[in-house]
């Protein structure tokens, strides 16, 4: 994984994705989403070296605006592999598991609880690949706690391979729940995240990612 898109470097590339048309200084990152400085100056002038931002470089008048987000993502995509997560698999009889999940979490006051990705969470917005099986982040604050609560509510059981519920610990550990978004009273990972997660996976990932992004594009929404 090229450093531009590690954990916290990536919180400032999906800052600017997410607001493509503004200029930007390195303090923009530091309330959200609470990267410092030093750290934000480092990312920018690899941006800048790599062709993604114009503007003023220096003094105190510098100043950056995005340019080539697609282009951005792209090269992201190429360099990212949801393998880089650890799954927990597991296997339960009962195929209506999805809405009993959504109840299980509403009792947490925390919304960054779980994301539901990969095809279960893009296909809340595409509805392109049939599928049973369930896909989910949870936090990595809590991962071991929720996950015990969740295997024993559902009587989950686990396996090496061939399951149909994957508990996810993320790769991404700071930015995974950056752009959330509610689905159908789902908690699901923003677009950007889904077509990353998506774009290497073996089970038609490839094909519901480029789905993903023709649909948002339809709608005239953002893949960031």
């Amino acid at each position: 994984m090229k450093p531009i898109f590690n954990d916290k470097a990536s919180l400032v590339l999906r800052q600017m994705l997410r607001y493509p048309d503004q200029e930007w200084v390195v303090r923009d990152f530091e309330k959200e989403p609470g990267v410092g400085r030093g750290w934000a100056a480092k990312v920018l002038a690899i941006l800048r070296e790599k062709g993604y931002l114009e503007g003023a470089a220096s003094g105190r008048t510098a100043f950056a605006f995005f340019r080539h987000g697609h282009e951005l993502i792209q090269e992201w995509a190429n360099d990212y592999d949801f393998a880089l997560n650890k799954t927990h698999v597991y296997y339960t009889p009962d195929t209506g598991l999805l809405p009993k999940i959504k109840q299980f979490f509403s009792r947490f006051s925390k919304k960054e609880a779980y994301v539901l990705t990969l095809h279960t969470g893009a296909n809340l917005i595409t509805n392109f690949v049939r599928t049973s099986n369930v896909y989910l982040y949870l936090n990595p604050a809590d991962f071991k706690k929720v996950s015990l609560e969740l295997r024993q509510a559902f009587d989950l059981k686990e396996l090496k391979k061939g399951g149909n519920v994957y508990i996810i610990e993320p790769y991404y550990k700071k930015s995974v729940f950056f752009g959330l978004q509610k689905i159908k009273g789902y908690s699901v990972a923003s677009n950007l995240q889904l077509y990353l997660d998506l774009y290497h996976f073996p089970e038609r990932g490839r094909e519901h990612a480029e789905y993903l992004e023709r649909l948002l594009k339809e709608k005239g929404e953002s893949l960031a």
